[in-house]
């Protein structure tokens, strides 16, 4: 995202309807033993952590009703939420600012609030023809690893850009790795969020994960932003690519949109997503980005919350 005020539905939308899916060979993928299923089997849903992840306030941060400052306080006092994760656009110049970055951090410490990640949009494209193009995005989300590494976070997530496919991942891969050793050196894990165009197709995506080939390099499985036809249905199985990701996952968004009277979300199946997530051997943080419209911001982020506490530790039926 280029702007700072750039809607990330609008993004995800522009991105993923028309003829763009075909493009970049999304399609039907037959059964492969070698992969999770999106169909998990009954059985409980494990433990996991619960993270809030900025965006989810982004009307409130747009119109400055509240500032990233606030932030870390804001998950605590009014969600219960000990963990945060920041998105890049709300404070876009402040990543080489050592003072204000410390009292971010002392905010988040004195509200015993854990930073987990920073999520990075607007810095270059990471899959650019142009290999000096590609060079400015790595450098350009240099210090981004560092602000993460002055919070505390364990990552950052970045987006890979659209000059890439299935059949081609050089370009990004060879940039990604430069970031990723980058971020070896300050104990910084790079990961990437199915977040429009290729990187909302496993099929590109995972071999990216793979030729990069390194240990703090992997995925941030979001559960809603996969491509989505004119009448609003998903163009490919977004359980089944869920399952392909998590096992590179470093971080899980759980994306909601809409509730039903009895708390379900109105989308997707945040039960059979969770088990997904508890087979893979995930228990680390689950990140709420709500994105809805028809309940207010707060309201919309105590709903997810509420409903993901309820499946933790549950019994899952079966798909």
């Amino acid at each position: 995202m280029e702007s700072s005020r750039l809607d990330r539905r609008t993004f995800m939308q522009g991105a993923l309807v028309g003829g763009f899916a075909a493009s970049i060979g999304f399609g039907s993928r037959g059964a492969r033993g070698d992969e999770p299923s999106g169909k998990p089997a009954a059985g409980k849903i494990g433990d996991f952590k619960i993270s809030l992840a900025e965006w989810s306030l982004h009307e409130a941060l747009f119109k400055k009703e509240i500032t990233n400052l606030d932030f870390p306080r804001l998950a605590r006092e009014q969600f219960g939420i000990e963990a945060v994760e920041f998105v890049n656009q709300f404070f876009k110049d402040k990543a080489r600012d050592a003072r204000y970055l410390k009292e971010l951090k002392k905010v988040a410490d004195d509200h015993g609030v854990t930073c987990v990640l920073i999520m990075c949009d607007g810095e270059g494209d990471m899959s650019a023809e142009s290999k000096s193009e590609r060079m400015k995005a790595v450098e350009n989300h240099k210090k981004w690893v560092d602000a993460a590494a002055a919070l505390g976070c364990h990552a950052i997530r970045i987006n890979t850009g659209h000059g890439y496919g299935p059949k081609d991942v050089s370009k990004p891969a060879e940039s990604c790795a430069l970031l990723a050793e980058y971020g070896e050196s300050n104990k910084i894990e790079v990961i990437c969020e199915n977040h429009g165009g290729p990187s909302s197709n496993p099929d590109a995506l995972i071999p990216l994960i793979k030729a990069v080939g390194k240990a703090n390099f992997g995925t941030l499985p979001d559960f809603g932003n996969f491509p989505k036809d004119r009448n609003d249905k998903y163009m490919i199985d977004p359980y089944d690519a869920i399952a392909r990701m998590m096992p590179y996952a470093k971080g899980v968004s759980a994306k909601s949109y809409d509730f039903e009277p009895d708390g379900r979300e109105s989308h997707l199946d945040f039960g059979r997503i969770m088990k997904i997530v508890t087979d893979a051997g995930y228990h680390s943080f689950v990140g709420i980005e709500y994105e809805g419209r028809k309940l207010p911001e707060p309201a919309g982020i105590k709903a997810t919350k509420a409903l993901l506490e309820k499946l933790r530790g549950s019994e899952y039926s079966g798909a």
